[in-house]
């Protein structure tokens, strides 16, 4: 068998959630595959996608909802719906446990990035808990202090 390297150079990352590092606090990630139709993932190699407003249901499987990624512009009458609702393709065992972490803890599973791994497209979820105000304000004096340092270095 052969090992998966983590760092390889055939990660190219597509869309990203970043506003979703701000609202929430994360508390586990995992890596899972998304079933896609081929004009999606040539609109998404365009970079013509959104992850903003999308979340994600744990039933007996997962499902993305309400991620946008655009109409491929050379597709035709073959073209997708633009939010539709995508299937997450994910082990047994992971489903399981972010289904019993929405329902007994109180957490929510949020999309933080797409991107191509060996040439087929990955989601990276999280489970998450959402920041109080002063949180944020927290991680917003933060970063500025960091900025602040950053300069007085330069």
């Amino acid at each position: 068998m052969s090992e998966q390297n983590t760092t390889s150079p055939y990660i190219q990352e597509l869309v990203s959630n970043k506003k979703a590092f701000f609202q929430y606090e994360i508390i586990e990630t995992f890596e899972v595959g998304i079933a896609l139709v081929g004009t999606e993932i040539k609109s998404l190699r365009n970079h013509g996608g959104s992850l903003v407003e999308a979340y994600i249901t744990a039933d007996a499987e997962l499902w993305l909802i309400a991620a946008s990624i655009a109409p491929y512009k050379f597709g035709s009458f073959y073209n997708h719906e633009e939010k539709r609702k995508r299937k997450l393709l994910a082990h047994k065992r992971e489903i399981a446990s972010i289904r019993e972490a929405v329902q007994q803890k109180g957490l929510t599973c949020v999309p933080l990035s797409m991107y191509l791994k060996n040439g087929k497209v990955k989601v990276k979820i999280a489970l998450v808990k959402g920041k109080k105000l002063h949180d944020k304000r927290a991680t917003i004096a933060e970063r500025e202090e960091k900025r602040y340092i950053q300069q007085q270095m330069k």
